[in-house]
């Protein structure tokens, strides 16, 4: 430690459960006497607070069902439904971005902690909620009123029956008890003495040493333990302390696509106070927090190394400066890590678990979740989550299957029209038109076929048909009409949809559901989705926007390439924000998470339509698609559509050259020729590329299409009918960028801040985590 920097502190590396370094330096107390620090010395956190007991004990309620990201903070607080503040949701109060004050004056707190609690409540706001970053401790205060009132205990209290003492913090809490006040370090003067095992910012002294914003003590051993429990997934030594994917979402950065301001909840990712980072942990990939006492810690996931560094910078006169000091010491850790720190695809470390996200760009590996930066500058810093680590398979019961055990109760008395197809199954592969035709409690009056028909297996316009088995007119949806007419709808009460999707933008179903809505909202009928899983997983959210002038049945709406939603949230956001007002009833799934790919969840494969023959092809269709449009073959007439592509007029080795030496993430391509025998270039040889995934969590499939366009337009030029591509991804500006990019990869910046804005729309009707 410098001299005049500060008196002492504690320095402690770790990787996974290896600690790494682990020292202490100068004094715990210079004045009146001297006291060195030990290993032990316990530390006033200031800020670490928000992280490790705020932050942790809302995510706690999360995972218990008591609060929501989403909820207004109104709802627990209703003294803060004043001057604008009943927008304030609980996530912006976590991520700093509730528009509140950094902090209010001090004379707020002059006659008491009641009075001072109803000032905060009446506090105007500076900016408009969701606008601005502001760092403020105000709002960690709400957030631990907002601890005390849902669970009933003070945050003190909760934060160390479901945090500290669950992880072995033995050493941490509010209020040290006087046996422990001979270890903590000193502070500067207040009222004329050193204050020892009191905290020292003087709002949450005030308020009795107990705050949302401050007033932790912990020790470098104890934070250690709090590090390995989030690189570990929210568990330590086989206790669960968080959920894995709560642990995702406090360490994800937000807001996509900007630079700066990007925070976890609670955690730090990319702000101006982001200095103890150092200069070669990612900037991105790695997160930690700051106190103003001198305290701060920093969590790199992508080499499950943390750094912990512990000093009273204010003793003993208030005037140490440690920021540089951290800066340096990150930097030394990160520049010390041997190759053998990263974890090669497929691996693990010996130290451990791998850690709950990692960094696909450079190809290391990590469960959980998996940020995907642009190239070149990481695109303004736009991430995409996704599912890293194989997620444990369970036995998802679809809407029809929850439907089936509730014995069709919401559907008694109704006489039922049903938009389905062959993807309308159970779990044991009952059809669902079969089973509501033999209920008497209720009647089958029509069903209603999307594109591909009925028993999907048409690549062609659809007619009218009768279903043998139950006599019934099948109405297409696909032929004369997309959407159902009032003939088609006379006599019918319900309408019930049950098609599986897969995840994409222009997938057609997606429009079949949204068209039946219209219809079924103009005759005020209800509307029941029966929810399926996204077999893509519910993470992915990729791709520009559709433009308001390129909407209709291949982009129903403004929402991206791919939308990372099941068609019950689909239909969810489309009856709100698109002003629909369907009598909208959504039957949930159960045991299905965000993170599953298709099989994970123990249902059958049915091929959807008659291209897209399983899960391979299914995640390579939001990019692959993209050229299907144009004068290429997608696959259409050969045994693989959307896993190959190609022409006659292309050079299948330059071509597959080129797009390997693009780098792209988890897929590799392998030259080929072939010849189809329908669609596009019918019966002519063509050559091409087999598109070989690797790695299916780190790949970016939309990334994977834009870099065919542009590679194609680069080797072909106009021989490749490059503003095609517009046709389905339906976005001006991103095809200009692709026109005029140098690089690819710089692309997806265009769109960043857009997707950011339907990022923030779809979190609302999300019905899974």
């Amino acid at each position: 430690m410098a001299a005049g920097d500060c008196p002492g502190g504690v320095v402690l590396v770790g990787r996974g459960e290896q600690i790494l370094w682990r020292k202490a330096y100068g004094y715990r107390q210079t004045d009146p006497e001297k006291v060195p620090t030990t290993l032990d010395t316990i530390y006033d956190l200031a800020s670490l607070t928000k992280v490790v007991a705020t932050a942790g004990s809302v995510a706690r309620l999360i995972d218990q069902g008591k609060v929501s990201l989403r909820d207004p903070a109104k709802r627990f607080i209703p003294e803060l439904d004043t001057r604008g503040k009943g927008a304030i949701t609980v996530e912006q109060l976590l991520i700093h971005r509730a528009g509140l004050m950094p902090d209010n004056p001090l004379s707020d707190y002059a006659a008491g902690p009641e009075e001072a609690w109803k000032r905060i409540y009446e506090l105007p706001l500076v900016a408009a909620p969701g606008e601005e970053f502001i760092y403020t401790d105000v709002g960690y205060m709400l957030l631990g009123q907002i601890v005390q009132r849902v669970s009933g205990l003070p945050l003190d209290e909760f934060a160390r029956r479901e945090i500290f003492e669950p992880a072995g913090m033995t050493d941490t809490g509010f209020r040290p008890p006087e046996a422990l006040r001979s270890r903590c370090a000193a502070q500067e003067k207040r009222n004329g003495r050193y204050i020892v095992g009191e905290v020292h910012d003087p709002r949450a002294y005030a308020l009795g040493g107990v705050a949302g914003h401050a007033g932790l003590f912990s020790t470098a051993d104890d934070l250690a333990r709090f590090c390995r429990m989030i690189l570990d997934g929210g568990r330590i030594n086989g206790r669960r302390i968080l959920s894995p994917l709560m642990v995702l979402e406090m360490t994800r950065p937000r807001p996509e696509g900007v630079r700066t301001g990007l925070r976890g909840l609670g955690f730090d990712v990319a702000t101006d106070y982001s200095s103890c980072r150092g200069d070669l942990f990612p900037r991105y990939l790695s997160f930690g927090h700051t106190g103003f006492t001198g305290t701060s810690l920093w969590i790199d996931a992508t080499t499950r190394t943390y750094v912990i560094i512990l000093t009273n910078r204010l003793h003993p006169d208030g005037k140490g400066d440690v920021l540089d000091l951290r800066r340096k010491v990150a930097t030394v850790v990160a520049a010390a890590l041997e190759p053998s720190a990263f974890e090669p695809v497929g691996t693990r470390s010996s130290s451990g678990p791998a850690p709950p996200w990692g960094l696909l760009t450079a190809g290391w590996w990590a469960p959980g979740l998996a940020l995907t930066a642009a190239e070149s500058g990481q695109a303004g810093g736009a991430m995409e989550r996704r599912s890293q680590s194989p997620a444990q398979d369970s036995q998802v019961l679809t809407g029809l299957d929850v439907l089936v055990r509730e014995d069709f109760r919401p559907l008694a008395g109704r006489r039922i029209g049903l938009i389905t197809n062959h993807t309308g199954l159970t779990r044991d592969g009952k059809m669902i038109h079969e089973l509501l035709a033999r209920r008497t409690d209720l009647r089958l009056v029509a069903l209603f076929a999307p594109e591909h028909g009925f028993a999907g297996v048409l690549d062609e316009k659809v007619a009218d048909s009768r279903d043998p088995a139950t006599g019934l007119t099948i109405y297409s949806l696909y032929g004369k009409t997309t959407t159902p007419t009032d003939e088609m709808l006379q006599g019918i009460d319900a309408l019930v949809f049950d098609i599986q999707d897969i995840g994409a933008r222009f997938y057609t179903y997606v429009a079949t559901m949204g068209n039946g809505m219209r219809a079924a909202a103009r005759r005020g009928i209800p509307y029941f989705v029966l929810d399926r899983p996204n077999p893509i997983t519910g993470l992915y959210v990729a791709g520009p926007l559709a433009d308001p002038d390129k909407l209709g049945f291949t982009a129903f709406w403004r929402i991206p390439v791919a939308h990372g939603m099941t068609m019950g949230e689909l239909a969810t956001m489309f009856n709100r924000e698109m002003g629909i007002g369907a009598d909208l009833h959504v039957i949930r799934m159960e045991n299905w998470r965000r993170n599953q790919w298709y099989d994970h969840t123990g249902l059958m494969w049915v091929n959807p339509s008659p291209n897209m023959r399983n899960l391979t092809q299914a995640m390579l269709y939001p990019g692959i698609c993209l050229i299907e449009a144009t004068n290429v073959s997608v696959g259409r007439g050969t045994d693989e559509p959307f896993e190959r592509f190609g022409a006659p007029w292309i050079d299948a080795r330059k071509l597959a050259a080129a797009l390997n030496a693009s780098k792209l993430e988890g897929v590799r391509f392998v030259p080929i020729e072939f010849t189809p025998t329908s669609s596009r270039h019918a019966n002519r040889k063509c050559g091409g590329v087999h598109v070989l995934v690797t790695d299916r969590n780190a790949m970016d499939p939309v990334r994977v299409g834009i870099t065919v366009a542009w590679q194609l337009r680069r080797l072909f030029g106009d021989a490749f009918e490059f503003d095609k591509v517009n046709n389905l991804l339906a976005n001006n500006a991103a095809l200009n960028a692709l026109r005029e990019a140098a690089n690819p990869g710089a692309v997806p910046a265009v769109w960043q801040s857009d997707l950011e804005q339907f990022r923030r729309i779809r979190e609302k009707y999300l019905l899974y985590r």
